[in-house]
């Protein structure tokens, strides 16, 4: 097998790196994971499915396998009941994307997220996080990932506690951490997201951004922001939905209908287009971004319109939409005037 290029290697050669998110919204929208609590244990009741998904991503265009440990902390699992499947929950995840990742030439991340126990007020709740933390992180240093991915905090503090965590623990393996943009401008603890990222950086983070939370076009102001502050490669993974100024986040989106907060299970009804984040990705790809994806809501017909902008012809690009093709409004020289102007007048 042919050695893969490291992250800090491409970072280094100027190289893009795709990345497919969102694990949590498509398992729970094919009825194999519950909103509320968002537990991954589709990793354990059906593993092959996991394994399918990544595959999937990976013909879409991701560069990256990110084990499915999101929301599979410990925290969580007590939540649920299932405190004493942890390790099984993780190894089993690890292992699923450290084969995919091998089989198919891409790179393999670990994944941590927000503890949902940190309190900068409280140092209780600060060593628990790290100790959640650092499970994690040496569970996916054992499964040899090849780096690790820290994402989805509010505040810089549990991020910094994060990567802190990912030097600490991680065997040297690079981190990428990113923020979740809320409905403010800043992170929870009073900080812009360009101020925040640039700590990050400056902390080692080989690579910092903001991921969740906010739609594309709510998240390019901040991105700008970013740019602007820090020096090293950043990262975007908005989710793919109609956010506005006046609805930034996900979260504060309503049912256009029932005018009822549409997280989670009425999002649909505000999904982006494909041409929407093909417009995004343009936008971005010129600005810089090095690291690019997207998350909760992501799908593979997504992630094959980013992978495209930026240059990639994955295998999924085979059958990208060609309407040339079609026999009411294609072009084709043998198409009949019966369907391409009768029928195409009637529609």
């Amino acid at each position: 097998m042919v050695a893969t290029k490291g992250l800090l290697a491409r970072l280094k050669d100027g190289e893009d790196i795709i990345v497919a998110e969102g694990y949590v919204f498509e398992f729970e929208r094919r009825g194999l994971l519950k909103a509320g609590a968002f537990v991954p244990e589709v990793v354990l009741e059906n593993p092959e499915w996991v394994r399918q998904l990544h595959e999937e991503f990976v013909r879409a265009g991701s560069d990256v396998v990110l084990a499915f440990t999101y929301y599979g902390h410990r925290e969580k699992l007590r939540v649920i009941g299932r405190e004493q499947d942890i390790e099984a929950l993780n190894i089993n995840a690890l292992k699923i994307a450290r084969d995919v990742a091998n089989k198919t030439n891409t790179l393999m991340a670990g994944n941590i997220c927000n503890s949902t126990v940190y309190r900068s007020d409280n140092q209780a709740s600060i060593e628990q996080a790290e100790a959640m933390f650092k499970e994690q992180i040496e569970w996916a240093v054992q499964e040899k990932a090849d780096f690790i991915v820290a994402e989805t905090f509010s505040e810089l503090g549990e991020a910094m506690l994060a990567l802190q965590c990912i030097q600490k623990y991680g065997n040297g393996l690079p981190a990428v951490v990113t923020l979740i943009p809320h409905s403010k401008n800043t992170t929870f603890d009073g900080l812009t997201y360009g101020e925040a990222c640039r700590k990050l950086e400056d902390a080692g983070a080989a690579v910092v951004g903001v991921n969740c939370g906010r739609g594309p076009i709510t998240t390019l102001p901040l991105l700008k922001e970013i740019r602007h502050s820090c020096k090293g490669p950043i990262a975007a993974l908005p989710v793919p939905y109609r956010t506005t100024t006046e609805q930034p986040t996900f979260q504060s989106l309503t049912d256009p209908v029932t005018g009822v907060q549409a997280f989670p299970v009425d999002l649909p009804a505000h999904a982006c287009s494909r041409s929407q984040i093909r417009q995004w990705a343009e936008e971005v790809k010129q600005l810089g971004v090095q690291y690019v994806g997207l998350c909760c809501g992501n799908a593979s017909h997504y992630l094959r319109e980013v992978a495209e902008v930026y240059g990639r012809k994955p295998v999924a690009s085979k059958y990208t939409p060609d309407m040339t093709q079609h026999f009411i409004y294609g072009n084709r020289a043998n198409n009949k005037t019966y369907y391409t102007t009768e029928v195409k007048r009637f529609l």
